[in-house]
């Protein structure tokens, strides 16, 4: 195998592919990135057998072939090679990869080809689906999933698609984020997969720095496959029955109060700086009005009231700050918050009728 290219380019697809590559896998080709070079091009490859990645690399192949390098250790070589153009050649005597670059020889040790699994290929009934949506809608619920390993159900997003509506579900058991997007066009096909919520942040930043209009989705008994351009995201599934959040929203609601969103969630910022060592964020109801508080002993405490449109029964609860703060900057404009009582949970919503909600289990309060 042989390849030139230039240095750049390789240096960026490198930094992309080797974000799938494992960091603790026993598999030391795991730790690798394939080099893939053949009369259809140049792919560079990796994968921790969770998520893989493949992608494109413009150059010339001299002789085709493949080989696995360190990743990380190929990344440092590559970036700190002087001239503009490179050269990687396979040395089967030697198990070496001789890179030459500028003024400067690099010989690194291969891992061993054999161990490195295949890859999926794109097939079956194959879904096209807006980009832009696609990513506004991962970005919306993302912060829900658990990452928590010991419930690996959790550790995913839900999405379906079907006519004009995409839904992403996510949930670590002590929130809840659901996005429901109109889309522009009916798709042409339907699908329903549990994705691990790595795979789906990964598959975002790879649509955006694409500038993808559009990606193409594949899902099969255990894989989803995701093509975006001439880059390649696989991911396995998450077995296990998701949660049936529709039975986690309640049916009504005491109280239900739309907020200027962007000033409560400016509130929420600032009075959760004393809301330290696991210290609730308290929302006080009163008669037109709301009052932030919180307390760390030790620490110190801070308070803050702004006028709502409140009436009836005093009402405090407690929420998580970080959990109350991720559904707040969710919402884009106006915010709907619904209660039931200081036990049940809350509910955000986005007033524009975006489709995003938020349900929020309570912290119990001491007096």
């Amino acid at each position: 195998m042989k390849i030139t290219t230039r240095r750049d380019a390789l240096f960026a697809q490198l930094q992309t592919v080797t974000r799938a590559a494992s960091t603790r896998s026993a598999v030391q080709a795991l730790s690798g990135v394939q080099l893939l070079a053949s009369k259809d091009g140049i792919e560079l490859r990796a994968t921790d057998m969770e998520i893989g990645l493949r992608v494109p690399l413009e150059g010339e192949v001299v002789r085709e072939g493949s080989v696995v390098l360190p990743a990380r250790l190929a990344v440092d070589v590559i970036r700190a090679l002087p001239g503009k153009d490179v050269s990687l050649e396979l040395r089967p005597v030697e198990q070496d990869v001789e890179i030459l670059g500028g003024t400067a020889s690099f010989y690194i040790r291969t891992l061993r080809l054999e161990d490195f699994p295949p890859f999926p290929e794109v097939d079956g009934e194959v879904v096209a689906v807006p980009g832009e949506a696609f990513v506004a809608t991962v970005n919306k619920v993302a912060r829900s999933a658990s990452r928590d390993e010991t419930r690996p159900v959790l550790t995913g997003i839900l999405v379906s698609a079907a006519g004009d509506e995409l839904r992403m579900v996510a949930t670590d058991s002590y929130r809840l984020s659901v996005k429901e997007t109109k889309l522009d066009e009916p798709l042409a096909g339907s699908f329903e997969a549990n994705v691990p919520a790595r795979a789906l942040q990964e598959l975002t930043r790879i649509v955006q720095h694409e500038n993808a209009d559009t990606l193409s989705v594949s899902v099969r008994a255990n894989q989803v496959v995701f093509s975006v351009g001439g880059v390649v995201l696989s991911s396995r599934l998450i077995d296990g029955q998701f949660p049936n959040y529709r039975q986690l929203l309640p049916d009504t609601y005491e109280h239900e109060l739309r907020l200027a969103g962007g000033e409560i969630t400016d509130v929420v910022r600032r009075i959760s700086l004393l809301a330290q060592k696991n210290a609730p964020l308290r929302l006080a109801f009163t008669e037109g009005e709301l009052t932030v508080s919180a307390r760390t002993p030790d620490v110190g405490e801070a308070r803050e009231t702004v006028p709502v449109p409140f009436a009836g029964d005093p009402l405090e609860i407690g929420f998580n700050p970080e959990f109350l703060r991720d559904g707040l900057e969710a919402v884009d404009g106006d915010v709907i918050i619904k209660l039931i009582s200081p036990l049940r949970p809350g509910l955000l919503e986005a007033a524009d009728g975006s489709g995003f909600q938020y349900l929020l289990m309570p912290i119990r309060l001491n007096v």
